[in-house]
């Protein structure tokens, strides 16, 4: 049975992956943004709609302003909240990451909550309000990261963009225990690769890879560790998640752990002397002296190269069924897309 669902961040990497599955269901979308205006943002998403014979609305609101989703919600069975800033440069972390991704929010389940109808909500979370540093793991005498942990190092001035997940995921816990109208389910997905949809993305996950081969590194790539997951398996998440309404709390959406090292070679693997990948492993100290060029500081430098990471995403796979994609697989199809 098809059902009216409000998406907020649906033209984003992730979010247009969400909205392509669920009109591919036959649901009605409700997509929300800044400036309905701005038609190249959406396009591509309506050609999805009108192939799958699925109806698409197009909605404005503004994360920061209270009340300006209540219209979009009303009436709707469902709400996934994707609306959240990713981006590798800012100027200010309080007005550019933290403030709409808290406000932002609680204006959507406010909304949720006003409209009668809303029944579950998917908040899009990150591995980021798990942990904020890889040295994390270690410091907690842990021997992997679950559903369990929280994110309790980062803050407004040190890895801004995580304190920015695990306060808005914290908040929307609290607005879940103070009514019964809506369940929440939130996804923790690490660091999302796989294909874009829309070209024009500025997505930190499409920057990160741009960088990585078009030579920024190429004198060296940090010694850094990420689990990595792929956008499909990321959006099949929150379908599978908000429609088995049994299943409740976190879910970490992760397939692989890998190096930038690794990467790179699995980049090479996959085309061989297109790019220009990074020579060799950066040795860290050197990294204190030119991390700055690269945008990182030297505190986190200190608790994340050299740093090894273990997550366990054993939860969606057994819960929600997931079967990951290769990382390979994902690797190609995402350099395909830039």
């Amino acid at each position: 049975m098809s059902k009216t669902i409000l998406v907020t961040g649906g033209t984003g990497f992730i979010g247009s992956w969400v909205v392509k599955y669920l009109l591919e269901e036959g649901n009605t979308v409700r997509l929300t943004l800044r400036n309905k205006g701005n038609k190249a943002k959406y396009e591509f998403l309506e050609s999805i709609a009108i192939k799958s014979g699925a109806k698409l609305e197009i909605w404005e609101a503004d994360l920061l302003k209270e009340g300006c989703f209540d219209e979009a919600a009303a009436g709707c069975d469902m709400i996934y909240h994707l609306a959240s800033p990713f981006i590798l440069k800012f100027s200010d972390a309080e007005k550019e990451l933290i403030l709409p991704a808290l406000k932002g929010t609680e204006n959507v389940l406010n909304a949720a909550t006003k409209s009668k109808t809303v029944k579950r909500i998917v908040l899009t979370s990150s591995v980021a309000a798990i942990f904020g540093d890889n040295a994390d793991m270690k410091e907690q005498g842990l021997k992997e990261f679950t559903e369990a942990n929280w994110n309790t190092s980062s803050s407004a001035t040190h890895q801004q963009y995580s304190y920015s997940k695990t306060l808005a995921e914290k908040r929307a816990w609290e607005m879940e225990k103070s009514q019964s109208q809506w369940s929440l389910v939130v996804i923790n997905p690490s660091f999302v690769i796989g294909p874009s949809l829309e070209k024009s993305s500025n997505s930190g996950s499409l920057q990160f890879m741009n960088d990585l081969i078009s030579g920024k590194y190429r004198m060296g790539a940090p010694n850094l560790e990420f689990s990595f997951v792929d956008v499909r398996d990321v959006a099949k998440a929150h379908i599978l998640a908000a429609e088995n309404t049994k299943t409740k709390g976190r879910f970490i959406i992760a397939a692989q752990e890998l190096s930038m090292v690794e990467l790179v070679k699995i980049i090479e693997n996959a085309y061989p002397k297109k790019f220009k990948l990074p020579l060799m492993t950066a040795p860290k100290f050197s990294l204190f002296l030119v991390g700055w060029a690269f945008g990182l500081s030297n505190k986190f430098i200190a608790r994340n190269v050299g740093h090894n990471i273990s997550i366990n995403s054993t939860k969606s796979k057994v819960e929600l069924g997931i079967d990951y994609y290769p990382i390979e697989e994902s690797v190609k199809d995402m350099i395909k897309t830039l």
